[in-house]
Order: structure tokens, then sequence, then C-alpha cells
């Protein structure tokens, strides 16, 4: 049976990232999951096996948020050292946590004119 949109992680993933300034789905090299990009720069990238993403942290959340719940969160090969954190989508998905994690990195990657154009529609 499939899932419905308001309960698929990747479907709330996109519906997120997609809702930011700029924002296009563009797979990442020879992969097939969802990479979210804004000016080409990669913001949240979908695990393979869709059961995860990466995004990039503010500094000291990666740390944080592993120590908090190591079972969902962890330090991602590759980019972990970039600072980005690992996120399993574990159930039950809490929607608006996803939402602060992708906006955080949304703010992290975007250029600052995005990111005030983002706040200007937010008010």
């Amino acid at each position: 049976m499939p899932r419905s949109r308001k309960s698929d992680p990747v479907a709330i993933i996109r519906e997120i990232s997609e809702s930011f300034p700029e924002v296009e789905d563009k797979a990442f090299g020879g992969h097939f999951a969802p990479a979210f990009r804004v000016r080409d720069k990669i913001f949240v990238k979908v695990n393979e096996d869709l059961g995860g993403f990466t995004a990039k942290a503010p500094p000291g959340a990666q740390q944080a948020l592993i120590a908090s719940d190591p079972d969902r969160y962890y330090y991602p090969d590759y980019v972990g050292s970039k600072g980005w954190i690992g996120v399993r989508l574990i159930p039950p998905v809490d929607r608006d946590e996803l939402a602060e994690i992708i906006e955080d990195s949304y703010r992290l990657i975007a250029p600052k004119r995005l990111v005030r154009q983002l706040e200007a529609e937010a008010d």
C-alpha cells in the first residue's frame, strides 16, 4: 500500500525544501535520490535508500543532535567533517523538526539575498 503524501518522509522533505526561493531538485552525480539545491549548491540530499538525508548544520548543532538521539542523528561520511548532519527517517517523523533542520541548511547555503527574501516572505 503506497504511503500518503502526508506520511511519506521524502514527500515531506520535498515539500519543505521546495518552499524556499530558487530551489531545484537535481540528483547528485549518478545517484537517483532527490538532492535539493539553491543556485546549484546542495543543501539537502536524500539517501539512496530513502531512509534518511543529510543537511548542513549550524555550528554546534551536529554534535548536540547526535548526542541527543544517536539512533536518529549520525555523522555522515564525506560531509560530516564539513558540519553536515545525517538524519534517519525513523517513524514517527516530526515534520516541524525536519522543517527546522532543512531551513537551517538552506540559510547556511543560500546567498544572503535569498535568505533576506525568505525572511521577507515570513513577515
